[in-house]
């Protein structure tokens, strides 16, 4: 079997909901984003997925992530891993996309980076580090983290520069699926909230 890796975004955040960059700031779920994390786990444990009992899972130590993954049902198969981190935004922690461009006019991360924090190569490099432990085993891996490193892994897993990701978004609590067709790696599903619609 050629291993997938499945991504789930934590749930929301009241920074997540207005926008803010959240990259380091612990900032905790709201009861949409544990609602959501519960319902995820639910499909999660449902055919075709049936609680993935194969699968090595993997979270970010961020609460928001850790606590989507215990919410979900896997925090007792889960290990801590830095590499699922969100983006060090530096100077622009906390900072709405509109806040930024106030003072940095025409700017994009995945082009422009952030001053004060990770650099696009260093992000690269993580989203490699987990592309790399996914592809490693016969194995699914679910991993649960954050918007950016997640798009960031998505791009990476397609081989493709990091700047693609600004071309695939991610919704909180959203399960994207990434393996395989004909050889090649594949996207097989991409920021699918099904399970959050009534």
């Amino acid at each position: 079997m050629a291993p997938r890796i499945l991504l789930a975004r934590h749930g929301q955040t009241a920074w997540s909901l207005s926008g803010k960059h959240t990259g380091r700031t612990d900032v905790p779920l709201l009861e949409e984003g544990r609602s959501g994390a519960k319902l995820l786990g639910e499909r999660l444990h449902r055919p075709p997925y049936d609680g993935l009992p194969d699968a090595e899972v993997r979270t970010s130590s961020l609460s928001r992530a850790r606590e989507t993954c215990e919410l979900a049902g896997f925090g007792d198969r889960a290990e801590h891993w830095d590499a699922l981190l969100e983006w060090d935004y530096g100077a622009y922690e906390g900072m709405t996309p509109a806040e930024i461009q106030a003072v940095r006019p025409g700017w994009l991360i995945w082009r422009d980076g952030v001053p004060g924090g990770e650099t696009l190569a260093e992000v690269t490099a993580r989203a490699d580090e987990v592309v790399a432990w996914a592809r490693s085993a016969d194995r699914d891996v679910l991993v649960f983290a954050h918007g950016h490193i997640l798009r960031s892994i998505g791009a990476r897993w397609l081989g493709l520069p990091l700047d693609f990701a600004a071309r695939i978004r991610l919704n909180p609590t959203s399960l994207s699926v990434l393996g395989w067709a004909y050889g090649e790696p594949a996207v097989e599903s991409w920021n699918d909230v099904g399970h959050l619609v009534a």
